[in-house]
């Protein structure tokens, strides 16, 4: 069982800088693998990246890469997005996720994770 909790969301205008936080309850956070997604209003929820339990293999969504960034501390059952360039259409919530696998697999579908946080909102001003 592991209970997620993001953190960091907020108000920042476009061009900015955000890093949101997931801590993870539980010992056996190094078994899962870590997505963050987002969705907007009227929106489904799509992927945004994902970091293997070792953080030696990361996948992003095309329309974030080279601006955000996911990494994660085992020692601190924390996993990070560091997103900058922010942009008006990056505005939704944010939901991180946790998929158990101990290999190098990279999910990218929602209904491949096992746990979910309660979301913290980004907007992005123009």
């Amino acid at each position: 069982q592991v209970q997620l909790v993001e953190s960091g969301g907020g108000l920042v205008q476009a061009g900015g800088s955000l890093r949101l936080s997931c801590a993870a309850s539980g010992r056996s956070f190094r078994r899962y693998a870590m997505g963050w997604f987002r969705q907007a209003p009227g929106k489904e929820r799509e992927f945004v990246a994902v970091i293997n339990w070792s953080a030696g293999y990361t996948y992003y969504a095309d329309s974030v890469k080279g601006r955000f960034t996911i990494s994660r501390d085992n020692a601190k059952n924390t996993v990070y997005l560091q997103m900058n360039s922010l942009k008006p259409e990056d505005t939704a919530v944010y939901y991180c996720a946790a998929h158990a696998t101990s290999s190098a697999y990279l999910p990218y579908q929602p209904y491949e994770y096992n746990y979910w946080g309660q979301g913290t909102q980004v907007t992005v001003s123009s």
